[in-house]
């Protein structure tokens, strides 16, 4: 139940949707009966998961964006656009980080990035993400 529990938060929080799977994560950590390696992989999966809807919803972004329900504010969206032009596919690796990464995943898909290619980055950086929490939750880092 931890694990789907984890998966829902990740791949929720990777949505637009304001959840805070890092939370999820360290309280499961903080109770050292769970694999943390299983723990790292299930919210990694969950977030990219949910990255990937983000990046088809680009795909389709175009008739949806000024509906008065849509979940991103048109200012994050530019500042997402604007990081997107100037640092193009490589800006996935900034996907982890609250308030533009959504964006950032979102505007790959309206840009028409190679899926594989954001898989990728994004894997990178999500899956980094969870690393370098587990690592400060240990005092490593």
């Amino acid at each position: 139940m931890a694990y789907l529990l984890l998966f829902i938060s990740a791949f929720g929080a990777a949505t637009l949707l304001p959840l805070q799977s890092e939370a999820v994560l360290v309280g499961l950590l903080m109770q050292h009966k769970y694999s943390v390696a299983l723990l790292i992989i299930v919210a990694s999966i969950g977030n990219i998961l949910g990255s990937c809807v983000n990046w088809y919803l680009g795909l389709r972004i175009e008739r949806f964006k000024d509906k008065k329900w849509f979940p991103v504010s048109e200012n994050n969206m530019i500042k997402a656009e604007k990081i997107y032009q100037k640092y193009g596919f490589w800006s996935l690796l900034l996907s982890w980080l609250p308030m533009i990464g959504d964006p950032i995943t979102l505007i790959a898909g309206l840009f028409r990035e190679k899926f594989w290619r954001f898989l990728l980055m994004v894997f990178i950086a999500k899956t980094g993400r969870y690393i370098c929490i587990y690592l400060i939750f240990q005092g490593w880092l």
